[in-house]
Formats: structure tokens, C-alpha cells, sequence
């Protein structure tokens, strides 16, 4: 018998995997995991240059008035949410008018020197998750949801303690954007999203002038490795069309990013078997079913089941968190840390159906026809790049900084994946690996390339790396706006 296809060996393995997910983790792991069970299974999984090709707009032709529309998004306060003294806004940009497509964003200011500092897009993956769910109610935003589904408490992490960070939830029938044309929940994909996101963008910003020539990042992990990349692709190609700054954008961070297909599947093998979670074998088998043809069909099945069977039963997400063990609310609030709840999906997805919270953000004005949910169920996935690895280049070669970050304890998107990846960059070194420090403690590794590329792990952090290590998160993103290196240990005392 020949060999197993990558696209039967990883079938087998993501099947698995996803119902493993089911079961036990949440909605952005089952997305991440139909996408690449679609990709090889279809073989859709080729990228050259015209992968890259942006689709040309007029300006003049998709930017609409905003007026008074900002005033109309201020949020006056969320049900349940303590005193804050910053801003908030949230509502509805349309990105094509003719097809009523519309997309929602929440966005609030910095607590402090909200004229000065920066503007952070905030974009969550999948494809098809909600930003708001995970980025704004889960990790980085200035609130978590309790276990009673109706109140909030501060995130004293918050990276709006840095920046003005705006939260988008894209592509349409994400979240609560949506389309009139229901052909656009079909046919999504990464041009298609980097398309609308620009076109987001640059009408926000007529609606919020003041932050016009503000420098201005994009940030986001899992499946943003694909969003923020091809976003900031397209910001570039029509600020030189123009000849200006449309959007002044100054560098890019993705966290546990999907940027290369090739690395991202080896990568994920070897970081298992190097945690004790599946066997030197298993993990040399199913790389070498899919780059060999020496290997037997059975011993490829025997290793995808093992595999399976070794993951079965802890979060890929975060290998040693603890697992959700009840998804009900609680009649009053549980005492609350700052690491992030196992449950609190149900929390937030309690929360955002609540009839006054939607009016609250000005949501869902349209009366959707689905539930808003953490990931879609109704957006489809026709189109995805192998690799963003040129565009990584061609930032660089702009003089645009890009940090790649990643919590060292996630199996799905490991550390592991992300390290092969920037070695096939082949960037030379300008500092070697090494400690970098956070509230007195080690906050991660790093090493920094020449030409603007920064790797910096997160220690003890899964996937969302904001829910399980707050403070070292908000430590990484100040010294990335700042163009800062990470800091060093701290001086000891004589």
C-alpha cells in the first residue's frame, strides 16, 4: 500500500480534534479546526503573489459621510459595569451599501492621554470569531463578564491602559455585522476580509477624525496571523498609490499565529512530543505520512489514532488549564481572579444576548435572524493563503515594526510552529535569545532579527494569551508600541 495523503492524515487528526474541542474548549478552537480540516481535505491550501493582490477601490466612491454617527455611538454604559472614566462607543460601519453589508465595532479610549496615545485595531481569528467575545470580554478589554451573565468587572489589565483600542467583528455575519446579501456569508475569505476591513477602516476613521494622523497598529492572534498581515498588505498598497498616509500605519503584532501552513502542522507534532503528550514516534510517523512516501497507510492511521487518543482529554488550547466544567450561570457573581474563567464563553455569550446589553452597544439593530455567537455558524471559508511569510518581508522591508508573540503552554499554534516559521524567514540575529522580565518574574524569551522582526514567547500562556497571563500581555504590548526591547532583569539590591 502507498503512503496516506496530508490531506487523509490530517482529516483523521482534525476530526478528532474537533470533537475534542466540542466538548471540552470553545468556539475558536472548533473554527480554526474546520478551516484546516477544509483546507487539506480540498487541497485549497496553494499561495503565490497573486494571493496578495489587493482588490483597487475608489476612495471617493466607498467613503460615506459620518456625521453626528459618532455622538450617536457613544455608550452611555454597559448593564452592569462599574464606574469607568474612559469613553466608549460601539455601532455600525457600512463597507458596501449596495449589498447592505455593515460591520460592528466596540471601541474604547485609553483611561489616560487618550489624545496622544496610539490607535490599536484589535482583530480575533478563526476565521469567523467575534473580537468582541474573545479580545473585548475575555482578554484585553477594560471588562470581563461574571458567571451571573448580567455584570461586569474591571480588567485591571487592560490594554487600554496603553492605547485606544478598537475591536472590529469581521468579516460579515460575524458577531453582530452582518449582510443583506446572503451570498456574503458564503463566499468569505482572506482577500474578500482584508478588502472590507480596509474599507472599515478608512469610513471609522472620517466618523473618529481626531485619530486620523495617530500612529496606528493592528494586532490579533490564532487566524489573524492571517488578517492583520493582509490588512496591513493593503493599507500599504494604497497609502504608496496615493502617494500619503491614508492610515498611518506603524507595525503589526500577531500572537500563536497561523502563517504557515507547512511549519504550523511539523511544528505542532514536535511541540507535543517534546510536552510528554504523544510519543517520538507518533510525532516522526505523522510528519513523515505527510512529506514521505516510504510510509504504510496503517502505520500513518495507527499514529493519527494515538495522537488523538493522547489529546483527548486536555485543552490543546492551553495544555494545562483547567477544563470548563459547567457552562450555567450562577445566580450571583463567583469570586473572580485574573486569569479568565474557564467558563466564561457562556458567560459572555449570556451576556451579549441580553436584549438591553445589545441596545446598550447599539447592536444588532437589523434583528438578525441567528443568535450572536462567539464564532459564526453561518459564515463559510472559500479562500485562504498558505503563508503569509512574503508580507512579513515586505513589512520589513517598510520599515514597519512586527513582533510575533506567542504563550508558550498552546498546543494548537505551538511555539514550536511559530519558531520553524521565522527560521525559514532566514533574518539574521541581533540579539540572541533570551529572558525577558515582567513585574520582577520572567516574562518570556526573545530574540530579536535585524530589519525590525521581534519573537517574544509568554510564559505560562495558552492560546488567548491576555486570559492566562494578563500582566506580562500588558507588558509586551507597551514595549511593542514604544519600539522598545522587552526589559531585562530588574536591578538587585546591593
Amino acid at each position: 500500500m502507498g503512503k496516506a495523503s496530508s490531506a487523509s492524515l490530517l482529516l483523521s487528526f482534525l476530526t478528532l480534534s474537533l470533537f475534542v474541542a466540542e466538548t471540552y474548549a470553545n468556539r475558536q478552537v472548533q473554527a480554526l479546526n474546520k478551516l484546516h480540516k477544509s483546507k487539506f481535505f480540498t487541497g485549497n491550501s496553494q499561495t503565490d503573489r497573486s494571493e496578495f493582490e489587493v482588490e483597487e477601490v475608489v476612495l471617493d466612491g466607498i467613503v460615506h459621510s459620518q456625521e453626528g454617527l459618532k455622538e450617536k455611538d457613544r455608550i452611555q454604559g454597559l448593564p452592569g459595569q462599574p464606574q469607568v472614566g474612559f469613553s466608549q462607543y460601539g455601532g455600525y460601519v457600512t463597507v458596501d451599501k449596495l449589498a447592505g453589508r455593515a460591520f460592528y465595532y466596540y471601541f474604547v479610549e485609553a483611561e489616560r492621554s487618550q489624545h496622544t496615545l496610539p490607535l490599536l485595531l484589535w482583530l480575533n481569528g478563526g476565521p469567523g470569531c467575534s473580537s468582541l467575545a474573545y479580545g473585548a470580554m475575555q482578554e484585553l478589554g477594560p471588562f470581563r463578564v461574571n458567571s451571573d451573565g448580567k455584570t461586569l468587572h474591571m480588567n485591571m489589565f487592560s490594554w487600554n491602559k496603553v492605547a485606544n483600542v478598537l475591536f472590529l467583528e469581521s468579516p460579515a455575519g460575524v458577531g453582530f455585522s452582518y449582510s443583506n446579501k446572503s451570498t456574503d456569508y458564503s463566499s468569505s475569505g482572506d482577500k474578500k476580509t482584508a478588502a472590507d476591513n480596509y474599507l472599515f477602516l478608512v469610513n471609522w476613521l472620517e466618523r473618529f477624525p481626531e485619530y486620523k494622523n495617530r500612529d496606528f497598529f493592528i494586532a490579533g492572534e490564532s487566524y489573524a496571523g492571517h488578517y492583520v498581515p493582509q490588512l496591513a498588505h493593503t493599507i500599504l498598497h494604497h497609502n504608496k498609490k496615493a502617494n500619503k498616509a491614508i492610515i498611518s500605519l506603524k507595525g503589526i503584532l500577531i500572537g500563536n499565529a497561523v502563517i504557515n501552513d507547512v511549519t504550523d502542522s511539523e511544528g505542532l507534532y514536535d511541540y507535543l512530543a517534546s510536552h510528554a503528550i504523544i510519543s517520538d514516534r507518533a510525532a516522526y510517523v505523522n510528519k513523515a505520512c505527510d512529506f514521505s512516501s516510504k510510509i504504510q497507510k496503517s502505520e500513518c492511521d495507527a499514529a493519527a489514532e494515538e495522537v488523538g487518543n493522547n489529546i483527548a482529554y486536555i485543552d490543546l488550547y492551553n495544555i494545562y488549564a483547567p477544563l470548563c466544567k459547567s457552562t450555567k450561570l450562577t445566580p450571583l457573581p463567583k469570586p473572580y481572579s485574573v486569569v479568565t474563567d474557564p467558563c466564561s464563553e457562556s458567560y459572555v455569550y449570556a451576556y451579549m444576548n441580553r436584549k438591553d446589553v445589545q441596545e446598550a452597544l447599539h447592536a444588532n439593530v437589523t434583528h438578525l435572524k441567528f443568535d450572536w455567537e462567539p464564532c459564526s455558524d453561518v459564515v463559510k471559508w472559500v479562500q485562504s493563503a498558505s503563508t503569509v511569510l512574503p508580507l512579513l518581508h515586505e513589512f520589513l522591508n517598510n520599515s514597519l515594526r512586527v513582533w510575533i508573540f506567542s504563550g508558550d503552554i498552546d498546543g494548537r499554534v505551538p511555539i514550536t510552529s511559530t519558531k520553524y516559521s521565522v527560521k525559514k524567514m532566514e533574518l539574521p540575529v541581533k540579539t540572541v535569545w533570551h529572558p525577558w522580565f515582567s513585574h520582577g518574574e520572567v516574562g518570556g524569551y526573545s530574540e530579536v532579527y535585524k530589519g525590525g522582526l521581534t519573537l517574544a514567547t509568554v510564559r505560562e500562556a495558552g492560546h488567548q494569551v491576555p486570559s492566562y497571563q494578563p500582566a506580562r500581555a500588558l507588558t509586551l504590548i507597551k514595549y511593542f508600541l514604544d519600539g522598545t526591547p522587552l526589559p531585562g532583569p530588574p536591578k538587585r539590591k546591593a
